[in-house]
């Protein structure tokens, strides 16, 4: 979350270079920087950027994994369900109507989910 107290503009950082350095090495907070009133640059301690990166991959390495969790376990359960006969068969009329089902319910999710 970024501080109101770390949004400054391009040149009071040009003017102060020092000063901001030593507050973003101690606080590892990052600054952003605003050129014209609008944000345009963010400055972060290297350390503390390498920390962010690192938590990002990670955390996409887990969702990855989950993922692939999920897709092996969907798999298993479509093989039994196979298996054991729970399925159906499409021809080519039957289907245009399953693919619009698979639309539709795709479509009432996303309503869900917003």
């Amino acid at each position: 979350m970024i501080n109101l107290e770390h949004i400054h503009s391009l040149t009071d950082f040009k003017r102060n270079v020092k000063q901001f350095l030593e507050r973003i090495k101690v606080t590892k907070s990052p600054l952003v920087l605003t050129v014209n009133g609008k944000a345009e640059v963010v400055v972060q301690d290297a350390g503390a950027f390498q920390e962010m990166m690192d938590r990002l991959e990670r955390a996409e390495e887990e969702l990855r994994q989950l993922k692939l969790e999920t897709l092996q376990r969907d798999i298993a359960i479509a093989a039994e369900q196979i298996k054991n006969g729970e399925y159906t068969e499409y021809d080519d009329q039957s289907l245009p109507s399953l693919l619009e089902n698979i639309k539709a319910r795709g479509q009432r999710q996303l309503k869900r989910d917003s």
